[in-house]
């Protein structure tokens, strides 16, 4: 054979150089005071030398992941990397589970990143519309978290890392504390396939200090040390005193509708007041109705202080957590019979491993969204913003590989009005997926619309797809004030269309109602009002809540929980 000879080692030999470049960029800044295991290996960078250490490392067109992640920040390297010389780094191609700072967007305005790829953006996303529109960026596509992850190891393995850490030791090994989250899964695809990662720390610490090694130092190759702890967004924290009277109806019907109904043992909540007021109701409420030991059992969820009466009350045996929550580091290290911790006590999260408990081991999702169209499909995109999907798509969908079965996936499977014509006589379960929400808010958005946003968001802004958060046919449920909608049972289209009509209230969607339908449809036990549960609307009131104030959230912790300063009783 004439085979031409061809190196299967370039991605080696480039990293090597980049290497070589960054070590004489910083040369100057190594600290004696780290260790000489760390100086050795060239991996200490001084944080004044970290926007050389960038320069050196990266190239044009590069490839690069940063967390970027739900909460935690590496905030030191997003703001080095916008202070770069475009005219020596340009055209990157950012990848990152979430854009939140406002130097996520900087660098595409400034030139240095072109293009994106992505699962969530929230607070930026109008910010991230407008520059789409004036041709400041490209997106790749708008992921959910698994799908991202996923293609980390496949067409969007990045070239750089740039992570965060807890603390490092001199060998480069990091501790990553209760805020693991996106971590392990952006370092070892890089890592693996030849890339270079970097990871800003707050502390750094003597050899065998660490309390615990969750990156290899073998898998990092520069540690920047922080002079500001990283950015960390208590995410998932509600105030309940900020919880109302028709969410604490909502959660009623929630869980004598669906949650005691099928004796839902494991489950995910979503973010928000509304699961907020179901998880303060479990040990009044719920116990009411005897859920205690029978339902809610394990959890995939952040540390919600929301959780915490019923976790104290005996309903909880175990949450395994995305990531970690500001103020609960105490409380959950308190309590390793309920939460995953190390033997140091504090938590192991894991956002992509969580991602796959909340899509293929729990019973039931309950979330909510902005809006809901009449055929159910769901979406947080409004008009000239791009929020994004996060883990809501994969943690709000039946998962058609599960195998192993549980009593409420069963049952929701048996009810499957439409199981038998798409599947025969073949019996299949089904995952329960909820959207819980008032009709219309209280700032005056209607929750059920026409025509989503997301249609007119694809158009102006060229997506490929409308940005659906959770599709219809995966729906099994909506909760209003109105009552339950069982969309499952539906035996057709139009006659899930009519399910939601009937709970959809005062909006154009509810106001097409037939009332004939609704009748036939509560006689069939597809649409439930409040009293057809025999629950009373006049006794939902925040007096159910088993804690009514962040005060009253520590004092069920024993004092444990550690509110953040803007949550702090007044």
């Amino acid at each position: 054979m004439n085979a031409t000879a061809k190196s299967w080692t370039r991605l080696r030999e480039d990293a090597a150089a980049r290497r070589a470049r960054a070590r004489r960029a910083a040369a100057s800044s190594l600290d004696p005071s780290a260790g000489s295991r760390l100086e050795n290996a060239g991996k200490l960078v001084s944080a004044d030398r970290v926007v050389q250490l960038l320069e050196a490392i990266l190239e044009p067109g590069d490839r690069v992941v940063i967390e970027g992640d739900n909460q935690k920040q590496a905030d030191l390297l997003a703001a080095a990397l916008c202070r770069v010389d475009p005219r020596k780094v340009h055209d990157l191609h950012m990848v990152q589970p979430v854009l939140s700072l406002p130097e996520h967007l900087e660098v595409f305005e400034k030139g240095i990143a072109r293009r994106v790829d992505f699962s969530y953006c929230g607070v930026l996303g109008k910010r991230m519309a407008e520059d789409l529109l004036a041709d400041k960026l490209e997106i790749g596509a708008i992921h959910t978290y698994l799908e991202l992850y996923g293609r980390l190891f496949t067409d969007l393995t990045p070239r750089v890392a740039l992570v965060a850490a807890t603390a490092a030791d001199p060998s480069g090994n990091l501790y990553t504390g209760g805020n693991t989250e996106d971590t392990p899964v952006l370092v070892e695809a890089t890592h693996f396939h030849e890339g270079i990662v970097v990871a800003q720390v707050n502390d750094l610490v003597a050899q065998g200090a660490l309390p615990r090694v969750d990156i290899p130092g073998d898998w990092v190759d520069f540690v920047v040390q922080s002079p500001e702890p990283y950015h960390i967004e208590p995410l998932f924290t509600r105030d309940p005193a900020k919880i109302g009277d028709r969410q604490v109806l909502i959660a009623m019907l929630a869980l004598k509708g669906i949650y005691a109904r099928y004796g839902v043992r494991s489950l995910n909540h979503g973010v928000g007041f509304n699961t907020a007021a179901v998880e303060l109701l479990l040990p009044t409420y719920g116990e009411e109705l005897g859920l205690k030991g029978t339902a809610c059992r394990y959890w995939a969820l952040n540390p919600h202080p929301t959780l915490i009466p019923a976790i104290e009350s005996g309903f909880v045996e175990s949450v395994h957590c995305f990531g970690g929550e500001p103020g609960m580091q105490a409380y959950v290290e308190a309590r390793p019979d309920v939460f995953f911790v190390g033997p140091e006590g504090a938590l192991r999260s894991n956002r992509a491993l969580a991602q796959i408990v909340g899509h293929c081991a729990v019973d039931m999702f309950v979330g909510a969204t902005l809006q809901i169209d009449p055929d159910g499909n769901s979406s947080t995109a409004t008009a000239g913003h791009i929020a994004g999907f996060g883990g809501a798509p994969n943690l709000g969908c039946d998962a058609p590989g599960r195998r192993h079965a549980s009593a409420a996936w069963r049952r929701v499977g048996a009810e499957d009005g439409m199981r038998e014509a798409a599947n025969g006589a073949m019996p299949r379960g089904r995952k329960l997926v909820v959207q819980l929400g008032p009709t219309v808010s209280d700032k005056g958005y209607p929750l059920f619309v026409e025509r989503l946003d997301a249609w007119d968001l694809a158009e102006r802004c060229r997506l490929a797809l409308p940005p659906v958060m959770i599709y219809g046919e995966d729906l099994t449920h909506i909760v209003t004030e109105e009552g339950v909608a069982h969309l499952h049972r539906c035996r057709s289209l139009e006659e899930r269309r009519a399910a939601i009509r009937a709970v959809a209230g005062d909006t154009a969607v509810g106001r097409s109602a037939k009332p004939a339908e609704t009748v036939a449809l509560r006689a069939r036990g597809v649409v439930e009002r409040p009293l057809d549960l025999g629950i009373e609307p006049a006794r939902a009131t925040r007096a159910l809540l088993a804690a009514q104030s962040m005060h009253d959230l520590v004092e069920w912790s024993g004092g444990l929980y550690e509110p953040p300063a803007r949550f702090r009783d007044r």
